[in-house]
């Protein structure tokens, strides 16, 4: 999600470190409960078998037949409003979706910057109305808002979670990240939908400094900072109720030590040349437990995948339940693989029977969903509802095989001309054990 292309091509990720003090833990931890939860490492050797083909390349986006939601805004980074089951939402018969937005006159590389978190909704799930703003302007925490996730309790209240970036108020941009929650009432009528009665926002997840890397942790040669992309899950089997986020390892580069385990069995260590610059990449994906019913409070837990010598960003993570299986997904953009490994801008998968522990990457590698190698970004920010639907936005399309550095260094009307900013046709994945595939493409903006 976090890129940020300046007017000279200058390409800056939108979590590099800030100027600010070190978070204090606001989250408690619990000894026992960790004792028998696994890491899974995502393996360099697991990157190696990587192979693109027709059962996980997407079609190609034509950005010209598709409808925007919004003709003043751009939108990217969506998801619906969903029960606590992960399915979507309907209130009063009203779906409900929310996405990242900005004006379209802001150059796109340069969105996260000012980025707030807007809404739409929509009695036939096709026709989106925009709702504006979920916040009143000044009530959200941080200086812009990225990406979360919503639920809807039995009581008809909205809870959003939502990752509050940089402090309000600021002069200079800074990349500080939490994770926040508030609750509203939703009030419709025959043709709308608006919150009301909001809550006081809080602050319920930072970085420990034990498990996930804090702002102070982060060191230059690291290019990268994470802490962000709350996702609420319900496990069915127990009811037990948790955030994922995306993370990054925790401690400081010159204090993080080689294991064996990042790079894959003894015979591909053997024959693997193992840059040390990977040493840079430690992407996690983090999960944190509900102690309360306000959903309020978590006892932060070990992560359930890292990265490390392979990826440092892992964005957007999620899981789903599909028989006795569980799927966690998570986005990831080319350049974010360490020296040494080649990938595509995609949904990478793995799957287990529990929820902590025993993972193992869907299809060998990971890899569910490619963009096609001749439009290399046309979407991002993929989105796994519980039936397969697979949604996302329209990123760049159409680049004439420019890389995203290249994108960067062309004028605006070129950059704003080939950027989507808009919901993408959506996808249908067929889930079996430890394989996946494409089935077939559903119509733009169907979440369900």
């Amino acid at each position: 999600m976090e890129r940020n292309i300046d007017k000279k091509g200058k390409f800056f990720i939108a979590a590099i470190i800030g100027l600010s003090a070190i978070f204090t833990p606001i989250v408690s931890s619990s000894a026992s409960a960790k004792e028998n939860l696994e890491t899974y490492n995502w393996t360099r050797e697991d990157v190696s078998n990587l192979t693109i083909n027709a059962q996980n390349t997407a079609p190609e986006i034509k950005k010209d037949e598709l409808v925007e939601m919004t003709s003043e805004s751009y939108i990217w980074d969506s998801w619906p409003l969903q029960e606590k089951n992960g399915h979507p939402a309907v209130v009063n018969g009203f779906k409900i979706i929310f996405a990242l937005s900005v004006p379209n006159d802001v150059l796109p590389g340069k969105r996260h910057d000012t980025a707030e978190i807007h809404y739409f909704f929509s009695k036939d799930g096709k026709s989106w109305e925009s709702g504006g703003p979920v916040f009143k302007d000044g009530d959200a925490l941080g200086s812009r808002q990225w990406a979360g996730s919503s639920i809807v309790h039995k009581d008809g209240k909205l809870q959003i979670f939502y990752t509050a970036t940089g402090d309000k108020n600021e002069t200079q941009l800074s990349y500080d990240q939490r994770v926040a929650t508030a609750t509203a009432d939703i009030t419709t009528t025959n043709t709308s939908v608006t919150f009301e009665n909001w809550s006081d926002h809080e602050i319920i997840l930072e970085p420990d400094g034990e498990y996930y890397q804090t702002n102070e942790q982060t060191g230059p040669e690291e290019s990268s900072y994470a802490f962000r992309d709350p996702y609420f899950f319900q496990d069915p089997k127990t009811g037990e109720e948790y955030l994922l986020f995306e993370a990054n390892s925790a401690g400081k580069l010159e204090d993080r030590s080689y294991n064996d385990e990042y790079i894959g069995s003894v015979k591909f260590r053997q024959n693997h040349e193992n840059p040390e610059s990977s040493k840079a990449f430690n992407g996690s994906i983090g999960i944190a437990k509900a102690s309360n019913q306000g959903l309020s409070k978590f006892n932060i837990l070990p992560p359930l995948l890292e990265a490390n010598y392979v990826n440092d960003e892992l964005e957007r993570p999620s899981v789903i339940v599909k028989g006795n299986n569980y799927y966690l997904f998570a986005k990831t953009h080319s350049e974010k693989f360490a020296t040494g490994l080649h990938a595509p801008e995609g949904l990478y998968g793995f799957t287990s029977d529990s929820l902590f522990g025993g993972y193992q990457p869907l299809n060998e590698s990971g890899l569910v969903i490619a963009n096609p190698t001749d439009n290399p970004y046309q979407a991002y920010s993929w989105m796994v509802m519980p039936n397969g639907t697979v949604t996302s936005f329209v990123n760049y399309v159409n680049v004439d095989g420019k890389d995203i550095y290249e994108i960067g260094e062309q004028s605006p009307d070129y950059q704003m001309e080939h950027f989507g900013g808009m919901l993408a046709p959506s996808l249908k994945l067929s889930l079996t054990r430890n394989e996946s595939k494409i089935v077939h493409e559903k119509k733009q903006g169907v979440f369900k």
